[in-house]
């Protein structure tokens, strides 16, 4: 399966890390230039960046762009492909996963990720595949294997509204989402969490701009507030609908993850 590598110019180290790390587990791979705010298109005052549940930053509405660009390489491949993030950590079983998730039906996109918040899924595993259905994610895009049914569906849905790019996937409920379980990646910052070995030293770009206050009218706000109050509603909601057959549950990531980082595959 093609591998799609979200990577902004100046993040060498990262970029040097990943490919590293894909050689290593021999996963063919391609690097998406990602989008920073000086080349976010559209522009940062286009009215789709502002109908989220709150003010994004600039850095958050690039992130997004980024991996739309990824969604619609996705459509041009017309094939499944793991899109990710460039600090996500990879356990040495992916390309088996990879392998049979490539020829699945009926399904438009797995989370390879966990990310230290609970996330509700069917009680019963998949019958070909250590995964299960998916029914609400809270946090987390950084490994996600995307196919073209999902790239179709997410697209239709950030031209409506743009996001954080993890919230634009999880709150789209039109898609057929799975969750690997046990866990095939996490973030880097989040290796010292689950003690696994962290190859790489990071922060967070997005975490490291100051969220915005801008100086809205009232009635902006109020806007951004009922958005938020109705997003929580529909999760509340389909967690509720979803309980007969699904648990509310950490995930927890595979043991083998960071274990290519020193070739130890």
């Amino acid at each position: 399966m093609q591998v799609l590598i979200i990577n902004v110019p100046h993040a060498t180290e990262r970029m040097a890390f990943m490919a590293a790390q894909m050689d290593a587990l021999g996963l063919p791979w391609e690097r998406m230039e990602g989008i920073t705010p000086d080349t976010l298109s559209p522009p940062e005052n286009d009215p789709v960046w502002h109908r989220w549940q709150r003010p994004l930053r600039a850095t958050e509405m690039a992130l997004c762009a980024s991996h739309v660009a990824a969604w619609r390489r996705i459509l041009e491949l017309g094939q499944p492909c793991l899109v990710l993030e460039d600090d996500a950590v990879l356990a040495a079983g992916t390309p088996e996963f990879l392998a049979g998730a490539r020829a699945l039906s009926g399904v438009d996109h797995i989370s390879l990720e966990t990310r230290a918040r609970k996330k509700v899924m069917a009680r019963r595993q998949h019958t070909s595949l250590p995964m299960r259905r998916l029914y609400q994610d809270r946090t987390g895009s950084a490994a996600s294997v995307i196919y073209p049914s999902g790239a179709r569906k997410l697209l239709d849905r950030v031209r409506l509204v743009g996001g954080p790019s993890d919230a634009v996937i999880s709150s789209t409920y039109a898609l057929a989402s799975y969750q690997a379980d046990p866990a095939l990646a996490v973030q880097l910052d989040l290796c010292p969490y689950y003690d696994l070995p962290q190859p790489l030293a990071t922060a967070s770009l997005v975490d490291a701009e100051t969220k915005p206050a801008p100086d809205l009218p009232a009635g902006r706000w109020a806007a951004y507030r009922w958005r938020r109050i109705a997003g929580q509603v529909r999760m509340g909601w389909r967690q509720l609908v979803h309980s007969p057959v699904a648990v509310r549950r950490y995930v927890d990531p595979d043991q083998t993850i960071g274990s290519g980082s020193s070739g130890q595959l």
